[in-house]
């Protein structure tokens, strides 16, 4: 198994951690890891009880060094191009999980491991991490969706820059551009992701999932669009009994206890 799953409890009830776990090959993207991947991201999106999926590695040192070169250098032209269509899938479909998506960076995240981390809603780094998009230093280019979504990360000239050039960055200057969200010790990313984790458990999951939703559906519209988007989004949870006991819960002051519904 080069996919790890594992679904935490008590007080932690709906974190899903989603483990990366090819120490052999450092978490290279390759076709094994890929196709269990997408299994692990198809039941997380088919499972109601899952409220927010913490992306990492169980590889000490390391996040994600990429595609799995050793792999790719036997496959011909028609085989590479499937290969790397299936990780632009792939990585779009974690993208479109309904619930929110924290990466943990630790170690190397190049290529198209800083891709798959850019899929992700949130990005934690510890300070020792290593950041880029370096396939133009080898004669290709991102192709799983960093050349979108880097540029609505941190614009298109920042963008065009970094990926021109393959330049490898560090966490403090991954933060300044706005490619992670927080930086902490190196090793202690884990736990502030979890942190994070534990703040947005208590919200109301519907609303969680149509906040979401609206963001990254209007983000892809003009505004007049998006504001429409935004009021069918809303109406979705207008009708929720989750509404009703967070008005409840305010009244009377005390935790409201939302059951996503």
């Amino acid at each position: 198994m080069e996919i790890r799953v594992e679904a935490l409890a008590g007080e932690d009830e709906g974190i899903i951690l989603l483990g990366l776990d090819r120490p052999a090959a450092k978490n290279a993207l390759g076709r094994q890891l890929m196709t269990e991947f997408r299994q692990a991201v198809a039941a997380l999106r088919a499972d109601p009880s899952v409220r927010v999926v913490v992306l990492h590695s169980l590889v000490d040192g390391v996040f994600c060094p990429g595609a799995d070169l050793k792999e790719r250098a036997g496959l011909s032209e028609a085989e590479t191009v499937k290969v790397v269509t299936g990780l632009q899938t792939a990585f779009t479909a974690l993208e479109a999980l309904p619930v929110p998506v924290i990466a943990v960076l630790e170690g190397a995240a190049l290529g198209g491991g800083l891709e798959l981390a850019l899929a992700a809603d949130l990005r934690v780094a510890g300070a020792e991490a290593k950041l880029g998009l370096v396939e133009t230093a080898l004669a290709i280019i991102p192709g799983a969706g960093g050349t979108q979504r880097l540029p609505r990360v941190v614009g298109v000239s920042r963008a065009k820059e970094l990926i021109f050039t393959a330049r490898r960055f560090d966490a403090a200057e991954a933060l300044r551009l706005g490619v992670v969200d927080r930086v902490t010790p190196a090793g202690g990313a884990m736990d502030a992701a979890l942190g994070l984790a534990r703040e947005i458990l208590p919200n109301g999951p519907v609303a969680v999932r149509m906040a979401k939703l609206a963001i990254n559906g209007g983000l892809q519209l003009d505004l007049k669009a998006a504001l429409a988007f935004e009021r069918a989004c809303y109406a979705q949870v207008v009708g929720t009994r989750d509404r009703l006991e967070g008005l409840a819960a305010f009244r009377e002051k005390r935790k409201p206890r939302y059951q996503g519904d």
